[in-house]
C-alpha cells in the first residue's frame, strides 16, 4: 500500500468538505483531518473493510470542526457539535436525511474507545485512524513506507501540542465530556509520546 493507491473521492460533497476544513481549520488541524482519511482508507483497503469513501472523507474533514472557534459549542462536546455541522453540511450537499445522520454518527463515534466494524465501518475506520494520528495507537498496522509518504506530504505541524491544548480546554469547560475523561486518563502523555512525531 502506497499513498498513490489510496482513493480520494472526487465528488462535489468531498471537494466542499475539504474547502470547509481548509477555511476554518488551522494548518495543523487541516493536515490531521486529511491524514485521518488517508490512514482510514488505507487501513480499510489493506484489511478488506468495505466503506463508503465519500461518507468517510466528508466525516474525516469535519470530524474536529467542533474544536474551532466558529463552531465550538459551550453546551455539547466538540464531537457532537461537529456532528451537527456535518448534518447541516449534508443538507446543503443535498444528501438524504439518513446520510446526514450517518455523517453525524461517524463523527461522534470517532471519540469512542471502539466502534464495531460490522455495524459502522466508517466510524470504525475514523476511530482507528484518529487514534493513530493523535495518540499513536497501532502504527505497526501501517507500512513504514506509507507512514513516511503520508507524513511527508501532510506534515504534522505541531498537531500534538495544538490538540492537547484544545482537548484540555474542552475538558475544563465540559467536565462530563469524553474529552474530559481522556484528559483525566492521561491522554496528554500519550499524545506527547506519539511515535509519528519521532
Amino acid at each position: 500500500m502506497r499513498l498513490a493507491d489510496i482513493v480520494i473521492p472526487e465528488t462535489p460533497a468531498a471537494r466542499a468538505a475539504l474547502e470547509v476544513a481548509t477555511e476554518y481549520c488551522s494548518p495543523a488541524l487541516l493536515n490531521h483531518s486529511v491524514r485521518a482519511y488517508l490512514w482510514a482508507a488505507a487501513y480499510g483497503a489493506m484489511n478488506g473493510v468495505a466503506f463508503d469513501a465519500e461518507l468517510l472523507y466528508v466525516s474525516a474533514m469535519l470530524h474536529d470542526i467542533g474544536l474551532v472557534q466558529e463552531f465550538d459549542s459551550h453546551t455539547v462536546p466538540f464531537e457532537e457539535a461537529g456532528g451537527h455541522v456535518a448534518w447541516v453540511f449534508g443538507a446543503g450537499a443535498g444528501w438524504p436525511v439518513a446520510r446526514r445522520r450517518r455523517a453525524a454518527e461517524v463523527i461522534v463515534r470517532h471519540m469512542w474507545d471502539e466502534v464495531d466494524v460490522e455495524a459502522d465501518p466508517e466510524g470504525h475506520l475514523l476511530e482507528l485512524s484518529t487514534g493513530l494520528d493523535i495518540s499513536g495507537r497501532r502504527p505497526e498496522a501501517f507500512p513504514a513506507e506509507l507512514r513516511a509518504e503520508v507524513l511527508g506530504r501532510h506534515p504534522r505541524l505541531g498537531i500534538g501540542e495544538e490538540f492537547t491544548a484544545c482537548i484540555k480546554d474542552q475538558a475544563a469547560r465540559k467536565p462530563d465530556s469524553l474529552a474530559a475523561g481522556f484528559v483525566r486518563n492521561g491522554m496528554a502523555g500519550r499524545i506527547a509520546a506519539n511515535p509519528l512525531d519521532r
